[in-house]
C-alpha cells in the first residue's frame, strides 16, 4: 500500500479543548502505521501549509501528549487567514508542501471561517485531480456551527461562564444597596454562551439575559431593571457580546469580514448611570472564556478526541470536503452518534438559538436547558504542580 503522511491544523480562536482534538487525531494516527506515513503538525493554521512550516508530531513525549487533555490555548498555534482565489500563488506554495512531505490528509480543526478554509482546500485539490482528503473537526465555543447538534468547545466555555456568573450573583447581593452589574459575555452574533447561563436556579441566576436573537429595546430594559433594583437593591445582567447597541461603536474587523464586538456593556452601563442614577460594575469575560481547561466539561473533552478519530478514519476511508457533525440521540440519558455533514452546508454561515426557546430577557424554555444541562457534566481531575495545573510543553520538532 501506498503510505501517506496526514496534517494537521488548528484554526481560529482557540478552546478549553482544541487540544484534546489533537491528542484524538495523534493518537488514532499512532494505530494506522500501516496507512499514514507521516503524523505533522501544521504550524499557524493553513499558514503551516504554505511556508513549509510543519512540526513531527511522532517525536512529542507522551507524558506531554496526555497533558494536552488540559492545556488550553492552541498547541500548534492558531491563525484567522482567509485563503485567497484558486488563482493566487499561496496556493502553489501548498501543493509544494504537500508533494516535498507525501501529504494525502489534511484534518482542519476549526470554526465557520476555518470550515472555509476547509473546503476551499478540498475544492482545489478535486479541481486539480489530486488525491488529497480534507476533513473538518468542529471547534467554536460560540455553538454557532449549523448542521451539529453542538461544537466542540461549547460545553466548556458554557461551564466556565455559568459558574463564574453564579459567583457573581451571589456576590452582588452582598449589599444592601449595591450595583446594577452587567457581565459580556462571548458568542459573536449568536447568544448560545450567554443563554447557557439559563440553567441557573432562581436565586442564583442573573436578573437579565439579553440574547443578539432578540431585539434590543433599550426603553423597555431600562424601564424593567428599575423595577427590579427598587425591589432587590441590586440587579445582574449577562449580555451577549453581539447585541445591537446604537450608540455603541464596534472596532476592527478581521480579514474575514467580522467586527471586534467588545464594549457593549460599557456602552450600556452609561445609559444606566446617565438615565437612572444606579451605580454600575462591568465585567467583560473575555480570554477565560475560552482558554479555562480547569472547568472543562468532560463530555466536551471526550467529544473532542472522539470526533478528532472519527475524523482521521474518515479521510482514511475516503471521505473529503467533509466536517463531522454531532447528532444527539436522547437528553436522559445524554446519547449521540458522530455523522458527517459536506463543508459547503457549514462554512461561512451562523446558527442563532431558536426563536423557540426563547421567553423573553429574563428566561428561556425547559426545551434549552434539557439541551445544555447534559453537556456541561463533569467531574474533572486536573494534575496540579505547587498548586498550579500542569500544561502541555511539545518539542514542535520542524520537518526538513
Amino acid at each position: 500500500m501506498n503510505k501517506k503522511s496526514l496534517v494537521y491544523f488548528q484554526s481560529g480562536g482557540p478552546s478549553p479543548v482544541i487540544n484534546c482534538s489533537m491528542y484524538g487525531v495523534i493518537a488514532e494516527a499512532l494505530k494506522h502505521h500501516e496507512t499514514i506515513d507521516g503524523i505533522y503538525g501544521s504550524r499557524y493554521g493553513v499558514e503551516g501549509l504554505i511556508d513549509d512550516d510543519l512540526v513531527d508530531l511522532r517525536k512529542e513525549d507522551l507524558e506531554e501528549l496526555e497533558l494536552l487533555k488540559q492545556t488550553p490555548g492552541a498547541a500548534l498555534g492558531s491563525t484567522r487567514k482567509k485563503l485567497p482565489g484558486d488563482d493566487d500563488p499561496c496556493f502553489q506554495k501548498v501543493i509544494d508542501t504537500i508533494t516535498k512531505h507525501n501529504i494525502g490528509y489534511i484534518l482542519v480543526n476549526g470554526g465557520n471561517d476555518s470550515m472555509d478554509t476547509c473546503m476551499r482546500l478540498s475544492n482545489f485539490f478535486k479541481a486539480k485531480k489530486m488525491d488529497i482528503k480534507v476533513i473538518g473537526i468542529p471547534k467554536t465555543i460560540d455553538n454557532d456551527l449549523e448542521v451539529t447538534d453542538h461544537s466542540i468547545g461549547f460545553p466548556s466555555a458554557a461551564r466556565h461562564v455559568v459558574n463564574f456568573m453564579k459567583m457573581a450573583v451571589v456576590d452582588a447581593g452582598a449589599y444592601k444597596k449595591g450595583k446594577v452589574v452587567l457581565v459580556e459575555i462571548m458568542g459573536r452574533n449568536a447568544g448560545w454562551l450567554t443563554a447557557s447561563v439559563d440553567i441557573l436556579p432562581d436565586g442564583e441566576r442573573p436578573d437579565f439575559i439579553i440574547l443578539p436573537e432578540s431585539k434590543w429595546d433599550e426603553r423597555r430594559f431600562l424601564n424593567e431593571l428599575n423595577d427590579v433594583y427598587k425591589k432587590k437593591g441590586f440587579a445582574v445582567c449577562a449580555f451577549s457580546e453581539g447585541i445591537e447597541v446604537e450608540h455603541h461603536n464596534c472596532g476592527v474587523t478581521d480579514s474575514f469580514g467580522h467586527t471586534n464586538l467588545e464594549g457593549v456593556c460599557l456602552s450600556i452601563a452609561e445609559t444606566i448611570q446617565e438615565k437612572l442614577g444606579f451605580g454600575t460594575r462591568v465585567m467583560e469575560l473575555s480570554l477565560p472564556q475560552r482558554a479555562d481547561s480547569i472547568l472543562a466539561s468532560d463530555v466536551d473533552k471526550d467529544e473532542a478526541v472522539q470526533s478528532a478519530k472519527f475524523a482521521l478514519v474518515s479521510a482514511l476511508n475516503g471521505e473529503s470536503g467533509k466536517m463531522v457533525a454531532i447528532k444527539r440521540l436522547c437528553n436522559n440519558p445524554y446519547e449521540i452518534e458522530y455523522v458527517l455533514s459536506d463543508v459547503s452546508l457549514i462554512a461561512n454561515k451562523e446558527k442563532k438559538i431558536p426563536s423557540s426557546w426563547i421567553v423573553d430577557d429574563t428566561r428561556l424554555s425547559m426545551s434549552f436547558r434539557d439541551y445544555v444541562r447534559p453537556l456541561v457534566q463533569s467531574e474533572t481531575h486536573i494534575v496540579y504542580n505547587n498548586g498550579v495545573f500542569e500544561t502541555a510543553h511539545l518539542r514542535l520538532s520542524k520537518v526538513k
